[in-house]
């Protein structure tokens, strides 16, 4: 209401001393002057504006209206929380004992042992399934989705319950799983919609405004024959999964699956198209066709185990990446996994690790100085590079990725001085898997803005007519190919040699590396000095009379020598071992100007020949 002219004056006096003392300041430097008046607007505290807005209610808790309301609501509650509860326990009794009874855990379980402690999982259509099939009793679909916390970082959890019909997938399937992340909002859709929904995302929805990783928890004995019909041939049945899941890794959205169970037919392509895959030893199995199909289509008998067992996949496959020994360890490696994405956290994680931003790095716990000692300057003696890795990396912890799959090339994840990196090592020559490795790692670094650290000691790819016929070339060019398209910093140090195609295969100088160091034992050259001489002398027929065999092999002992090679400006400097870690961690605080991580790369690779 305004105020009348006859009002202003007395307000005015009102309100001087409080004028006056709000412009104590302005009195005290010029005496002589009087306040500057003062709007009521500007003596508004702040809370008034929020007691505005604030909404009144008419609502009388002791009105008959009110009092039936409440009960009637009441009754509908108790109804649902049963409804949920009886869902929520999952299949019969019965099914639930052998699930026990094979030493695994419930899938409820899984999650609880999945995400953060302390952390909700807020789980989406727990009474999807109900009454939909006259026949059976199918709680929450035999899937439960949700949203939890997973070492800070927010997560879709999609989780088979292998006590409801085998964990088969029913017609519903998609539509639940597709209301899995749908806190997200109808524009921005979530990740699990990306997955399952019919409904398109919207184009300007990327990975980094979801801020969402994907983890499967897969323990499903594939489609549900008794309902093919509904489940297999449409557009938005079982084969849009996959369909989704492959945008869903083309936007940048990490996917985790963890096999726990049976992981048949189509289903086989969740952990395969995963960017990292766990198996349970002899309980995950995964296979396009299970042993009876297999025998009645060629004949073959072969148990479940041989045919698509843990053991298999992840040495010799290379479908999956880690192998567990239960569901607890499945569990751990997945969170480790999480911590490994260089992903944004929702909140800070529940458990303190030495790769925490808000705590300073830790020292390798085995010294460094011994690197004197495991160096060698005989390049004919194998280097442990595991060791090697113990002393340069924080706390001396390094998560190993496919440890038992192309095992003379080692990868994995660490930190330096805080800075989360990606390894790979050398530990012999390059066979085709291990070259198919380093390719697979490279991506997912470039995909995850992690830094890449390459240790050489390598003479080169194998050879052979077997090692041709499997195609090493082209799985050599694969690795050549992502180490060149890498837009991540990349850091080499040579530890032993460097010979031949080897050197390009991890990132020689022509690469791009922001530093190469070398150790003073490290040689860099075509091939090694002794197999040199002797393919020139076979290529050349018969000796060369001027050039004598000793003095051949001097030259070229001298041509890969360190120093050599530094004084041609061919590296970035010869280092002490033991100063390695001290040079990396200078060398990564440079490249990323200070930051401890760097923007998501969108690395654009050429074309892998397959």
């Amino acid at each position: 209401m305004p105020l009348s002219s006859s009002s202003q004056p007395v307000l005015r006096q009102r309100l001087l001393p409080i004028l006056t003392r709000r412009t104590t300041s302005q009195s005290l430097s010029s005496p002589s002057s009087s306040p500057r008046p003062r709007t009521i607007a500007n003596l508004t505290p702040p809370h008034h504006a929020a007691a505005l807005s604030r909404l009144p209610t008419a609502i009388d808790p002791s009105s008959d209206s009110f009092r039936q309301n409440a009960s009637q609501m009441a009754a509908l509650t108790a109804r649902l929380a049963n409804l949920t509860c009886t869902a929520q326990r999952g299949g019969p009794d019965k099914a639930r004992e052998k699930h026990l009874a094979r030493n695994k855990m419930l899938p409820r379980e899984r999650i609880a042992a999945l995400i953060d402690p302390g952390s909700t999982f807020l789980e989406l259509s727990p009474l999807a399934g109900h009454e939909l099939y006259p026949e059976a009793h199918v709680p929450a679909g035999g899937i439960i989705t949700g949203v939890g916390v997973v070492e800070g970082v927010r997560c879709v959890i999609v989780a088979n319950d292998s006590t409801v019909k085998g964990g088969d997938v029913l017609s519903h399937y998609g539509e639940e799983a597709s209301s899995g992340a749908g806190y997200c909002g109808r524009e921005s859709a979530s990740v699990s919609s990306l997955l399952f929904s019919n409904v398109p995302f919207s184009s300007d929805v990327t990975a980094s405004s979801l801020s969402v990783a994907c983890i499967y928890l897969v323990d499903s004995g594939g489609a549900n024959l008794p309902h093919q019909a509904d489940v297999f041939p449409d557009r938005d049945h079982f084969g849009r999964i996959f369909y989704n899941q492959a945008r869903m890794s083309a936007q940048g959205i990490p996917q985790i699956a963890v096999v726990m169970g049976p992981c048949t037919a189509g289903g086989a392509y969740v952990p395969a198209m995963s960017d990292e895959s766990i198996i349970v030893a002899r309980q995950g199995h995964i296979f396009l066709a299970g042993p009876p199909l297999v025998k009645a289509a060629t004949g073959e008998q072969v148990s479940a185990e041989d045919l698509g067992g843990g053991e298999m996949h992840s040495s010799v496959s290379g479908v999956t990446d880690y192998l567990a020994v239960d569901d607890a360890h499945a569990i751990t490696l997945a969170r480790r996994s999480i911590s490994n994405l260089n992903w944004p956290s929702s909140c800070p994680p529940s458990s303190s690790s030495s790769s925490s931003s808000s705590s300073p790095p830790l020292e390798p716990i085995h010294d460094p100085e011994q690197l004197l000692g495991i160096a060698s300057p005989n390049l004919r003696q194998p280097i442990p590079i595991r060791e090697v890795i113990a002393r340069i990396v924080d706390g001396s912890e390094f998560s190993e990725f496919k440890h038992d799959f192309g095992t003379t090339l080692v990868t994995g994840f660490a930190s330096i001085y805080g800075h989360k990196i990606g390894i790979i090592a050398n530990d012999g020559i390059f066979f085709s898997a291990s070259a198919l490795k380093g390719a697979h790692f490279i991506q997912l670094c470039s995909q995850r803005g992690i830094p890449l650290i390459f240790l050489q000691n390598i003479s080169g790819f194998m050879v052979g007519s077997a090692t041709e016929r499997e195609g090493i070339a082209k799985h050599g060019a694969k690795l050549v190919t992502a180490v060149a398209c890498a837009t991540v910093p990349k850091f080499t140090v040579v530890v032993g040699g460097s010979y031949g195609a080897g050197n390009y295969g991890m990132c020689g100088r022509a690469y791009g590396p922001r530093f190469l160091w070398m150790w003073p034992n490290a040689r860099v050259g075509v091939m090694g000095s002794e197999q040199l001489a002797t393919v020139m002398e076979t290529v050349g027929g018969q000796k060369n009379k001027s050039a004598p065999e000793g003095d051949l092999r001097s030259r070229i002992e001298a041509e890969t020598e360190a120093t050599f090679s530094s004084a041609r400006l061919w590296d970035d400097g010869i280092i002490p071992p033991q100063h390695t870690r001290r040079y990396l961690g200078l060398g990564l605080q440079a490249a990323l100007g200070g930051r401890n991580h760097i923007k998501r790369g969108d690395t654009k690779f050429g074309v892998f020949r397959m």
